[in-house]
């Protein structure tokens, strides 16, 4: 998977002066994303089912132009959702993940209307588990963790309006891919 990005990147940048457009996202620019995931990169396996599909909402603010001369840097919030569980035999454990954090963005444009770049992530991913179904009677587990979570992530948003943008994301963190709609303010 990793190879895979690499190779992303490199060709994207190697096209930079080819294809070089006006820039979609610049200083001052306010951009929220709303997302759904595929590809959980939490639970798989066998008896794991998604309960609720990784959803994840992130907002962004441009506060650097001009970076390789037409790039710019964006910074801002991320907050993602995740919810699966393990089951067999009416008994299992239901888990959730929220991940809390920071992305730093490199924007640079490489077609009209299209919004290239990749960022780091950096957050917390706070987990829970509880059990439920036939377990022990008087007994009902459950336990909370969090840990640092970190990803990194390439992605585009197609603006179909000056306001209105589709939306699509590779990288690790609550998802591999994540699909979605951007709205500029």
């Amino acid at each position: 998977m990793k190879k895979i990005f690499l190779s992303i990147i490199v060709l994207v940048f190697s096209l930079t002066q080819l294809l070089a457009q006006q820039s979609t996202f610049e200083k001052g620019d306010k951009v929220l994303n709303l997302g759904i995931g595929f590809g959980s990169t939490f639970y798989s396996g066998s008896y794991y089912k998604a309960g609720i599909p990784p959803i994840s909402a992130s907002y962004e603010v441009g506060v650097k132009d001009g970076v390789l001369d037409k790039g710019s840097i964006g910074v801002g919030g991320y907050l993602g959702y995740s919810s699966h569980k393990w089951e067999y035999s009416n008994w299992g454990w239901k888990y959730t993940n929220i991940i809390i954090g920071v992305r730093g963005t490199f924007h640079y444009p490489l077609v009209d209307k299209l919004d290239t770049y990749t960022g780091l992530l950096l957050g917390y991913n706070i987990a829970t588990s509880k059990e439920f179904g036939n377990s022990i009677p008087g007994y009902n587990y459950s336990a909370s963790s969090g840990g640092v979570a970190y990803s990194w992530y390439v992605g585009g948003r197609y603006y179909f309006s000056d306001k209105f943008a589709g939306m699509l994301e590779l990288g690790y963190g609550i998802t591999y891919l994540n699909l979605g709609i951007a709205i500029k303010m």
